[in-house]
């Protein structure tokens, strides 16, 4: 599944897909393939991610619309 907010989140703060990487501890091939939905997030990135962008996981998945956490 692709997560396009991912990358508009990425692309909002100023990041490189490299950067994100780093965050993850992954290559940059391999999180542009989460991005891209080639691969599928697991949950332990997912949960970095909404810290590291203080946002919900639902919001990441485009389940919520609903940016920040309550």
């Amino acid at each position: 599944m692709e997560l396009p907010r991912l990358a508009g989140l990425r692309i909002e703060a100023g990041k490189t897909q490299e950067d994100i990487a780093a965050v993850l501890s992954c290559s940059r091939e391999v999180y542009r393939r989460y991005e891209r939905g080639v691969y599928d997030l697991p949950l332990w990135a997912l949960n970095i991610l909404a810290n590291y962008y203080h946002t919900t996981t639902d919001y990441i998945l485009g389940i919520s619309d609903i940016r920040r956490p309550l």
